[in-house]
């Protein structure tokens, strides 16, 4: 199987687990209305462990996220042509994954009369927002995240199909330590895939997709990975 193919199906079954389990608990008439953000930082670092896992067997190499990709690229570990093609892969099957969690909670989007609780299905958002504050927060989750992939993929730099199981675990960690501020958005195609289809796909009493917002979780995430790979050389 070709590493696009891999790297969009891994991404989608990422966003199908994640989103779908913010949609489980934000969303009104749910089965699990209201449980809480340690069912979403647990639901997210499943979906992260499934979704790595799927597309290091199928051989990618797991990225599942541009910040990743890039900072690969930066450290000569990847090839610098075959970023475009993965990103791309990246953000069709965040699209993909977030129209499936659409067609699985459709009813409960319409029954869902609070718009920001709609969007935190697709994206992130901050607690308090101030743009300067949001973006570090994000640059530190997303260094934290990559400089933690980057160590467990030593020395080939390539993540083996156990290795995703820890990586899910980080992710989960840095949703219960850095998560708050911004709802650890940490992966560019994450936030900007399932932003867009929010944009486009039809829902009662939907607002607006936040685009003000939208890229603090994308250069954030770049920057953290660009610096990870920078601390790497460093220490490795």
């Amino acid at each position: 199987m070709s590493p696009f193919v891999a790297e969009f199906i891994g991404t989608a079954l990422l966003i199908i687990l994640g989103d779908g389990v913010v949609a489980n608990v934000v969303l009104n008439k749910t089965k699990g209305n209201n449980s809480g953000w340690i069912v979403i930082t647990m639901g997210w670092g499943i979906a992260v462990f499934v979704g790595v896992y799927a597309a290091t067997t199928l051989g990618s190499g797991g990225h599942l996220n541009p910040a990743v990709t890039i900072a690969m690229a930066s450290l000569g570990k990847f090839d610098w042509g075959m970023v475009p093609q993965f990103i791309a892969a990246q953000m069709l099957g965040a699209m993909s994954g977030a129209f499936v969690v659409w067609l699985s909670y459709r009813q409960h989007f319409d029954e869902t009369n609070t718009p920001g609780s709609q969007l935190a299905v697709f994206c992130t958002a901050p607690a308090i927002r101030s743009p300067l504050n949001n973006v570090i927060t994000e640059i530190i989750g997303t260094l934290v995240l990559v400089l933690g992939v980057l160590l467990m993929s030593k020395p080939d730099m390539k993540l083996g199909t156990l290795d995703a199981l820890p990586v899910g675990l980080l992710v989960l960690g840095i949703g219960l330590g850095v998560g708050g501020p911004t709802g650890y958005g940490i992966n560019p195609a994450r936030d900007l895939g399932p932003r867009i289809m929010h944009a486009l796909l039809p829902m009662k009493n939907k607002g607006g997709s936040d685009w003000g917002y939208a890229w603090i979780p994308v250069l954030g995430p770049i920057i953290g990975g660009l610096l990870a790979g920078l601390v790497f050389k460093l220490i490795g």
